[in-house]
């Protein structure tokens, strides 16, 4: 196995971007994933209907949970759907500095 990848972005339900797109990327290249979803989307492969962010709290707790498990050994974040959301993750890896 190669590096333990948390991925914290927004989901697409086409499959083409987001958590899903990331998971499919790092197992292929032999990774293992881990991913904390900010935000669910209405979308395919030609437009995006709508995007519903999650909860800032919730988010944090989907990351503190992998955290207090799993030390990542890269974390990529992409959309972050809120910026209380952006708040909250500055201050957990503030927190996890290692």
């Amino acid at each position: 196995m190669h590096g333990k990848i948390l991925t914290i972005a927004g989901s697409d339900p086409s499959g083409g971007a987001g958590i899903q797109a990331d998971i499919k990327t790092i197992s292929a290249l032999g990774g293992y994933a881990m991913a904390a979803i900010t935000a669910l989307t209405v979308q395919n492969t030609r437009q995006v209907y709508e995007v519903h962010p999650v909860d800032a709290e919730l988010v944090a707790a989907q990351v503190r949970a992998v955290l207090d498990d799993i030390t990542p050994d890269a974390i990529k974040v992409g959309m972050m759907g809120s910026a209380e959301i952006a708040r909250q993750l500055a201050k957990i890896f503030a927190e996890h500095k290692e």
